[in-house]
């Protein structure tokens, strides 16, 4: 599940850690932070859609199966408890591997004339699942249209579009001694692959997950999805957590899977 990858990029003055799923890969193809290409899909700049009618100080929430919501740091982040409860955590704008600081939005808090004041997240950190409230004044909204949905048992990964299966692909899972943690995530980061060739294949797109297990990985035992350069590994349970998939499809998903998709994951 946290498959770590460990090793300096000199352009960037800073160790990346993603989860290497690949046994004996933790210093090899290290991914760097993703720059969209002009064939990547990116997430949608939006506002909430405005309520004439609204109670105060209520909790509504966002997003469905077709469409859903992230909010991105627009500078440094204070998540609290509650709306204007004590202080849970700072985020920067950016994370430790250079990637802009996402949180998936799970819910609104509007105030006496129905403007967004606060917003219900969950965090890329542990417990899995973990959230808190961000003012919506600190973070720009973006809409996602896609969608992740993982069975475990029988080793699929389903990526959805506007609500619809566009593409449905086997993958390795983690092994009962390193398994891939269930429950609802987020697309947070994408990185490429310096080698392509590597354990990691052309790169990995990381979820808000980490490793129930290797609590001492690099950043906590991150879960990613990522491609792999022994492909008669995939649909077995070998992995330290992480989901590794043929390299085709690993850029196919990572080409149209923007910032904040939903990651659900089944047993």
């Amino acid at each position: 599940m946290a498959e770590v990858l460990r090793k300096i990029l000199p352009a960037l003055g800073l160790v990346l850690a993603v989860v290497g799923c690949a046994p004996g890969a933790d210093r090899q193809g290290v991914p760097a932070p993703e720059t969209p290409a002009a064939t990547d899909t990116v997430p949608e700049r939006v506002d909430l859609p405005l309520q004439e009618r609204c109670t105060q100080g209520e909790e509504a929430a966002v997003g469905n199966r077709r469409a859903a919501y992230a909010a991105r740091a627009v500078g440094r982040v204070t998540v609290h408890t509650s709306p204007g409860g004590r202080s849970l955590r700072v985020f920067a704008p950016r994370n430790v591997n250079g990637v802009a600081t996402v949180f998936g939005l799970r819910a609104v808090v509007r105030d006496a004339s129905c403007e967004p004041t606060w917003y219900r997240v969950q965090l890329p950190i542990r417990p899995n699942g973990a959230g808190g409230y961000v003012r919506a004044d600190d973070v720009l909204l973006l809409r996602v249209r896609t969608r992740i949905e993982v069975d475990l048992s029988a080793r699929r990964i389903a990526f959805l579009r506007d609500g619809r299966t566009v593409l449905r692909t086997t993958t390795a899972v983690g092994s009962p001694a390193t398994p891939t943690p269930t429950g609802r995530y987020y697309v947070n980061q994408r990185l490429r692959a310096a080698d392509p060739s590597g354990p990691f294949g052309p790169g990995a797109i990381g979820f808000s997950a980490f490793s129930p297990v290797l609590t001492g990985w690099a950043q906590g035992g991150p879960v990613a999805i990522h491609g792999t350069n022994d492909p008669s590994t995939i649909g077995r349970p070998v992995t330290n957590g992480c989901l590794r998939i043929a390299n085709a499809e690993l850029v196919r998903m990572f080409r149209a899977m923007p910032e904040g998709t939903p990651v659900i994951v089944r047993a």
